[in-house]
Formats: structure tokens, C-alpha cells, sequence
């Protein structure tokens, strides 16, 4: 049985010129129409089994922040129909739940509460959702003071120690610096060999291809492409170049590029590449300040005088 699963999902808002043309259309019961349809969301289907990530992608506007308020709750769909088994712990805006007036121990306990978790289960939890955190001294202080990167972590933190069967991550992990992200990367792992379904918009590609068992590109509302990440990426990347090259024309090429699902013109390609320890083993994630080898491993083509 699928953890998530969602159908013919379709999100419509009804968008109106003025406020007195709502109330126009109020007024004649709906005999007329004062609005045009804007649909957020068109015919959107998916299934994500216990364990995967889905990584949602695609320029803003296409639908992703929509989407994952329509799976966690918050939204009801216009159409279609969305099916969900287990806990959600939703990072879906920062500070999304907290009181600004809290302190950082507060909201925790305010979080879990919401969730549904005995006051005792909280107070089990909480030197790990502080160690995570690591805030200091500022977690006796109101999250009003908080700077943006201490208020991700703080949130972040609150959100996988809830035990969650469903993880929701909207682009919240962009606003962390180096340390915090490689340590994030670290827990959605370990989440993921727990069971864990994560659902992650982000517009960092390189970790959607890092964390990801499938993406989906979204644009306008509309899947283009759901199933490999490498592809979904190539997808979105060759559609940006597209758009550029529309808008900025250049000069032709011998050659015209190929932009509909990868970028480059494939006169060299990448194979592989290779994070090694001091051993030379293959690692997935290093710490920072730990001694690195890259091993490239990478087809070999001419570029004029020069080879790769």
C-alpha cells in the first residue's frame, strides 16, 4: 500500500479583477461570472511507496508550494483526491506554527503538541531537538530574535524528531549554511533507512539528485516529467536554456545544440563522479574540514586542439 498516493489532482482559484467584482458575483447568486479560473494545479498523479523521496521541481509559479499544501492538509483540491498513511511533519514556511512571542523551548513543546505528542514523549526528545538545533542560549530566547538561519534550524530540527512517517520539506534547507546542510543531508539518510517518506521541493538540483529516488519537473501546473532524477533535471535545465535562447537570440551555430532534455552538446560527458577517504573507498557524504579525493571518471572526446 502506497504511503501517498494522489489523483487527477487539480487545484482552481477563482481570480477576480477588483474586490467589488467578488461581491458583484456574490450578489447575483452566481447567475454571473466576475472571475476567471486560474488553475494552480492540472491533473496531477503520483504514488510514493515507504521509504522514497520524491523531489519536485520546476521554476516558481508551477504548483510545487500548492502541491505539498494539498498532501499535508492545508489546501483542499479542486478535483482529484489525495490519500495519505501515517504522521506528517511539514517544513512548509519558515516560522510556519511558531509563536514569535515563544521561546525556542516553548515552540517546541507548542510543535509537538499540535502533532498530537505526549507532554513525556516531548520531553524525551527534547536535548535531541536542541543538540540538532544547536542554538545555545537562544533557546530560552522568543524566536522573534532569531536570525533566519537559527529559526530553519530550530523549525528543521522540531520537525524529524517527531517520528514522522511523512516528511514535507519546501526549499527550507536553502537558508542554512554549509554545516547545517551536510548535517541535513546526513538525517534525511538516516530517515530514509528508518522508512520514511520524504516529499522535498527544492531548487538546489544537485541535492533533489543527491537525495532523491524519483523527481517530478511541474510547470504551469502540468507534470512534464516524474520518474528518474537525472532525467527530470535534464528536462528542466534543457527547458531553461530553451527560454533564454527565446529570449535572448544569438548568433546561429554550425551545429544547433539539442536542448529538449539535457544541456551541452555531449562532445564530452561526465560518467561519473567519486567522493574517496583517505582509503580510497567511495563515501556518499564527508564532513566538513575531512580530507577528500574526486575521482572523475569522464567519456573522452576532441574539442578542437584540445582533449578532455
Amino acid at each position: 500500500m502506497s504511503v501517498i498516493s494522489v489523483r487527477k489532482l487539480s487545484k482552481m482559484y477563482r481570480m477576480y479583477s477588483a474586490p467589488s467584482a467578488h461581491l458583484a458575483e456574490m450578489l447575483t447568486l452566481g447567475r454571473r461570472s466576475y472571475h476567471r479560473e486560474f488553475w494552480a494545479l492540472r491533473d496531477i498523479s503520483f504514488d510514493l511507496e515507504r521509504g522514497q523521496t520524491l523531489g519536485l521541481i520546476g521554476p516558481n509559479g508551477s504548483g510545487k508550494s500548492t502541491l505539498l499544501e494539498i498532501v499535508t492538509g492545508i489546501l483542499a483540491p479542486t478535483t482529484g483526491r489525495v490519500r495519505t498513511h501515517g504522521r506528517i511533519a511539514a517544513l512548509l514556511e519558515l516560522g510556519a506554527g511558531f509563536n514569535p512571542e515563544f521561546t525556542g523551548r516553548e515552540n517546541i513543546f507548542l510543535n509537538g503538541e499540535i502533532m498530537g505528542l505526549p507532554r513525556a514523549e516531548i520531553e524525551r526528545n527534547f536535548p535531541k531537538i536542541a543538540a540538532f538545533a544547536e542554538i545555545g542560549e537562544f533557546m530560552g530566547q522568543p524566536v522573534k530574535t532569531y536570525s533566519t538561519g537559527m529559526l530553519v534550524r530550530l523549525a528543521f530540527s522540531a520537525a524529524i524528531h517527531v517520528d514522522p512517517d511523512i516528511l514535507v520539506v519546501d526549499e527550507a534547507l536553502s537558508v542554512g549554511d554549509a554545516i547545517f546542510s551536510n548535517r541535513c543531508v546526513q538525517k534525511f539518510q538516516e530517515l530514509k533507512a528508518r522508512g520514511v517518506t520524504v516529499l522535498l521541493v527544492s531548487h538546489d538540483l544537485g541535492l533533489v539528485k543527491l537525495l532523491s529516488d524519483r523527481a517530478m519537473l511541474l510547470y504551469q501546473g502540468q507534470m512534464l516529467a516524474e520518474g528518474d532524477p537525472n532525467d527530470a533535471i535534464n528536462r528542466y535545465i534543457g527547458m531553461v536554456l530553451e527560454r533564454e535562447k527565446a529570449a535572448a537570440p544569438v548568433k546561429s551555430m554550425e551545429k544547433p545544440l539539442d536542448y529538449s532534455f539535457r544541456h551541452g552538446d555531449r562532445r564530452a560527458e561526465v560518467m561519473r563522479v567519486e567522493l574517496l577517504n583517505e582509503r580510497g573507498e567511495p563515501v556518499p557524504v564527508v564532513r566538513s574540514g575531512e580530507p577528500v579525493r574526486v575521482r572523475l571518471l569522464a567519456g573522452f572526446a576532441e574539442i578542437g586542439r584540445a582533449h578532455v
